[in-house]
C-alpha cells in the first residue's frame, strides 16, 4: 500500500466519526455556512497581486516535520497582507499535521481559501464550507472520474469553486465543465518524488478556460517566471516558506524578489 492509499484508508474512518461526532445539521447551522465564498480565480488573475497560493503546512509524509512552532494566524496575516492571491491550510491532522481550527483562525483576512485535503465524500465539502473555505480540492488520483464530477457538482452548488489535481497526462480526462482551476502536482503523491517538468508538459493540454496551477517543488523566482511562459497563473507553495525559521520575512522577500525579476 503507498502512502496515498493509506491516507485514503484513514480518512474514510476519520469521516465516518466525524459524521457520528458532528452531523450535517450541525455544520450547516455554523455561522461561517452562510458566507458568499470569495473567488481564487478572480484573485489568480488580479495582476496586482503575485499569483501565489501560501500554504500554511506543519508536516508532511516525505519531509516529516517542516514547522511546529509558527502560528497560522501570523503567518497568514502576512501571507494576506504582503501579495498572496489565496492561501492554502491542510486540514489532514494524522498526515499532515493540520486541523480544521487552523482554517478557521486564518478566516479572519478577506482572502480566498482553498481547504487542503483528501476529500473523498460530500460530508467533507459541507465541512468545508462550515469552517469558512471558499475552494476546495479534488484529487484525481484518489478519485474516480464519476466521482470528481459528483463532489464538484455538489461543491459549485454550495458556492465553492474547485481545484482539480492532476499529476500526469492520463488524469486530463477527469476534467469536466464543474472544474474552476487546474493543479498539476509537481509531487508525485504515491512516491513524493518532485519534478516540475510535470507541470510544463501537461500545460499546453490543459483548457485554455481553467486557469492553470503549478504545485509544489516551486522556490524560485526564475521557476515562476518559466511557469508562467507555459500559461500557468498561480503557484501553489508551502513548504519554501513554512521551512524558514521566519515564514512571513521569507515570504516577504520572495515577493520582493518576484516583483522585481530578481531571479
Amino acid at each position: 500500500m503507498n502512502i496515498l492509499e493509506k491516507i485514503v484508508a484513514h480518512k474514510k474512518l476519520e469521516i465516518a466519526d466525524r459524521k457520528l461526532s458532528r452531523p450535517l445539521s450541525v455544520l450547516e447551522a455554523e455561522p461561517l455556512f452562510f458566507r458568499k465564498a470569495l473567488s481564487l480565480s478572480d484573485h489568480l488573475l488580479d495582476k496586482s497581486k503575485s499569483g501565489i497560493i501560501a500554504e500554511f503546512k506543519r508536516k508532511s509524509p516525505s519531509k516529516g516535520v517542516i514547522n511546529s512552532h509558527g502560528e497560522v494566524s501570523d503567518i497568514t496575516f502576512a501571507y494576506a497582507n504582503l501579495g498572496a492571491s489565496g492561501l492554502s491550510i491542510l486540514t489532514d491532522s494524522e498526515f499532515f499535521g493540520g486541523v480544521n481550527e487552523d482554517l478557521i483562525a486564518a478566516r479572519i483576512h478577506e482572502i480566498p481559501i482553498l481547504r487542503k485535503d483528501f476529500i473523498i465524500d460530500e460530508y467533507q465539502i459541507v465541512e468545508a464550507k462550515s469552517i469558512g473555505a471558499d475552494v476546495i480540492l479534488l484529487i484525481a488520483a484518489c478519485l474516480t472520474h464519476e466521482t470528481v464530477q459528483q463532489l464538484a457538482t455538489f461543491a459549485k452548488r454550495l458556492g465553492l469553486e474547485v481545484l482539480l489535481e492532476i499529476h500526469d497526462a492520463g488524469e486530463l480526462d477527469y476534467i469536466c465543465d464543474e472544474i474552476d482551476l487546474v493543479g498539476v502536482n509537481n509531487r508525485d503523491l504515491k512516491f513524493f518524488t518532485v519534478d516540475i517538468n510535470r507541470s510544463i508538459e501537461l500545460a499546453g493540454r490543459i483548457p485554455d478556460n481553467k486557469i492553470k496551477i503549478s504545485e509544489s517543488g516551486i522556490s524560485s523566482v526564475a521557476t515562476i517566471t518559466e511557469l508562467k511562459k507555459h500559461g500557468f497563473q498561480g503557484f501553489l507553495m508551502g513548504e519554501n516558506f513554512m521551512s524558514k525559521p521566519e515564514p512571513a520575512i521569507a515570504f516577504a522577500s520572495f515577493v520582493n524578489q518576484l516583483k522585481n525579476g530578481i531571479t
